[in-house]
């Protein structure tokens, strides 16, 4: 196996069935972005794009993909970044650094829903001028 230092952006509509080492596949209509893994042991790798998930930025040198890429669910366990075109290689992560991780990303979930909600003004409140509007 050998490892990537470099990949490029392809967008597509759909991401096809046989992928290219090197190639990171982003279709905007389904907010995801796939590519094989840079250590090279050819497992799919699918990040979904959006404001609590992953965000792309396409630059000159290549795109960049934040945050970083943790293959915890695969053998290999890869933790790598992907910037600029670059592939820059992150350290393996204790199993408690993986749960704080994966706990860091829900709560920066749940605060954006949170945050949209009070902006919008809470469900109980859509739904009670939703309900006014029948008797206007």
């Amino acid at each position: 196996m050998q490892k990537l230092t470099r990949i490029k952006l392809v967008r597509v509509q759909y991401v096809p069935k046989t992928l290219e080492p090197g190639l990171l596949y982003v279709s905007e209509e389904f907010g995801a972005a796939v590519h094989l893994c840079a250590c090279g042991c050819r497992s799919k790798v699918s990040t979904p794009l959006g404001p609590t998930e992953w965000t792309l930025e396409e630059t000159a040198n290549g795109p960049s993909l934040s945050p970083s890429v943790g293959n915890w669910q695969l053998p290999c366990q890869s933790h790598y970044l992907i910037s600029g075109g670059h592939i820059i290689w992150a350290g393996q992560w204790t199993p408690a650094q993986i749960a704080a991780g994966r706990r860091a990303e829900e709560d920066r979930r749940r605060a954006h829903y949170d945050a949209r909600d009070r902006k919008r003004g809470g469900f109980l409140r859509r739904l009670w001028q939703w309900l006014k509007s029948f008797f206007r």
